[in-house]
């Protein structure tokens, strides 16, 4: 495996370890807090990062076949569906997928993640120098604009999904913004840039 792929898998898997022990530490109270300037829960935001690999990992396949798909919206299994004439739109079928697992359970939620993430981790390990090297074109979200940017380099910063998203989740949990796994997450600079930047994106006030 190339060993810069292998150093992003390192990471997602850190990464996912932790979030799980640190969200299975809130209790019931806290995962059904609404997050403040979003239509999500706290619980939403562990579905989505469930959810959101089955984009990926379409998209990673497709760079590693070649077939030159631009972002993670082209080519994505449910794109059909979002009518004649209509472009998919991303936060469309994020919301959709958080709203169809609104009762589940923790378990439940980390049983999918755990199936999206061997499928993405798949993929990830048929990428190489020239993959990474190479420019692909990013979609853009409700929190990004659409971009250019380096493989690798996209993938350095997607490791961090689960604690950019802690970012969000603390807003309706300000007193737990001092447990040690929240700290050593938000105090990563490249986390702390990126929330900022979506901070920014959305017109929210930095806590």
């Amino acid at each position: 495996m190339n060993s810069r792929t292998a150093a992003v898998i390192d990471e997602i898997g850190r990464h996912r370890e932790q979030f799980e022990r640190w969200c299975r530490s809130l209790s019931e109270e806290e995962l059904g807090r609404p997050v403040p300037d979003s239509n999500w829960r706290v619980q939403d935001f562990i579905s989505h990062l469930a959810t959101i690999d089955t984009t990926v990992s379409v998209w990673f396949a497709a760079i590693a076949d070649g077939s030159g798909l631009e972002s993670a919206m082209e080519g994505h299994p449910d794109e059909g569906k979002a009518g004649e004439g209509e472009r998919f739109e991303i936060d469309t079928w994020n919301d959709a997928q958080v709203a169809e697992r609104r009762d589940w359970s923790l378990d439940q939620i980390f049983a999918e993640a755990t199936q999206t993430r061997v499928a993405i981790v798949r993929q990830l390990t048929r990428l190489g120098d020239t993959e990474l090297d190479s420019t692909i074109q990013f979609g853009g979200d409700s929190k990004r604009a659409a971009s250019a940017i380096k493989l690798i380099d996209y993938l350095t910063g997607w490791a961090k999904h689960d604690p950019i998203h802690v970012n969000d989740m603390i807003r309706a949990l300000p007193e737990r913004r001092q447990d040690a796994d929240v700290s050593s997450w938000l105090d990563d600079p490249e986390v702390g840039g990126i929330a900022r930047g979506y901070a920014k994106a959305m017109g929210w006030e930095k806590d």
